[in-house]
């Protein structure tokens, strides 16, 4: 079930529906990190929260633990079960999570929790469905990041929100407050690094693949969009080397284990 308030946001993620599948390989080195850390050995089960298309979810199957993926969106769902039937997707909202208490070993989001609308309900649901001595491996963008300078670029273009900024998942005071009672935590940084052969080429990926930006751009008028698709232009081309487009992208990877 996904909560009322967050209906809007899961209409939103799930725009992009089977084409996240592209944006999640542009990140599989650090979905790759995350599984790493948290180390899923066989006979465990693992949460995969805000699994888009199930990338991370299959890469943990792949290690012998028995994986779950929850999402907002049905048809990111539907799409996961189609690239993995063997794993477990369901729709269900972070903030009030579809299973029982202490019922995962571990847990593991790859910029997808960040974006939960109600962070302490979030930090909640974590607490409460992994068993103690499990584990989480939470990786999201920092606020220093150039995906949250990308998502400023956004925000001009949409109405004022009284929505948490995600990007305090990326600093570890904040996480531990939010997750400090309930787990011990360490962190470590990473960067994923976006390359493609020009900025043409991630408008095309992130129109069609990505629900935040297809929706926006899909919202805008016919005079506003030609000028958001020129700045989205020109911060991509500030990336450019003499092979096509490089954006290194910074992440906080957050490993905690539940007292």
């Amino acid at each position: 079930m996904v909560l009322p308030h967050n209906q809007k946001a899961a209409a939103v993620w799930d725009s992009a529906a089977g084409g996240y599948e592209l944006i999640s390989l542009h990140l599989g080195d650090a979905i790759d990190h995350a599984i790493g850390r948290l180390a899923p050995r066989a006979g465990e089960r693992i949460l995969d929260i805000g699994t888009g298309t199930g990338l991370a979810a299959r890469r943990v199957a792949a290690c012998g633990a028995t994986a779950v993926g929850v999402d907002l969106g049905a048809d990111l769902i539907e799409a996961a079960r189609k690239l993995a039937p063997e794993v477990e997707f369901r729709v269900g909202d972070a903030e009030q999570l579809p299973f029982e208490d202490a019922s995962f070993d571990g847990v593991i989001s790859t910029f997808g929790i960040m974006f939960v609308s109600r962070p302490l309900e979030a930090a909640r649901e974590l607490a409460r469905i992994c068993r103690p001595g499990g584990r989480i491996a939470l990786a999201s963008w920092t606020p220093e990041s150039s995906v949250a300078r990308k998502f400023a670029l956004h925000k001009a273009y949409l109405p004022p929100s009284l929505s948490p900024t995600p990007f305090h998942w990326g600093v570890p005071d904040r996480l531990r407050d939010l997750l400090g009672d309930a787990f011990d935590l360490r962190f470590e940084t990473g960067v994923t690094t976006l390359r493609l052969a020009s900025s043409e080429e991630a408008w095309d990926l992130f129109v069609r693949g990505y629900g935040p930006t297809r929706a926006l751009v899909e919202s805008l008028s016919e005079e506003h969009r030609p000028a958001f698709r020129r700045y989205f232009l020109e911060y991509y081309e500030g990336y450019r080397t003499e092979l096509g487009i490089a954006v290194p992208r910074e992440y906080l990877l957050a490993l905690g284990v539940r007292r």
